[in-house]
């Protein structure tokens, strides 16, 4: 099973990369648990200055942006 993680402080953008990850996990049939992480010390243990960020299995693979759901499926299926 991934480990999925949404890196921001519930501002619009991140709240809409949390639904992308989800919706994408859904129609692909992914195994993966999706965490949303707000605490902002938690945030900079990943060394992200820009928020939202995707993290997955400890990876930080998207931030500052909310990726397409071709490009959400790409980075959660690798």
């Amino acid at each position: 099973m991934k480990q999925v993680k949404i890196l921001g402080t519930g501002c619009a953008k991140c709240n809409q990369l949390a639904d992308a990850v989800k919706a994408v996990i859904s129609s692909e049939n992914i195994d993966a648990s999706v965490e949303k992480i707000e605490d902002i010390q938690k945030i900079m243990a990943y060394n992200v200055l820009s928020t939202p960020a995707l993290v997955v299995d400890g990876e930080v693979r998207c931030k500052g942006r909310v990726p397409s759901s071709t490009e959400l499926k790409d980075l959660l299926t690798r």
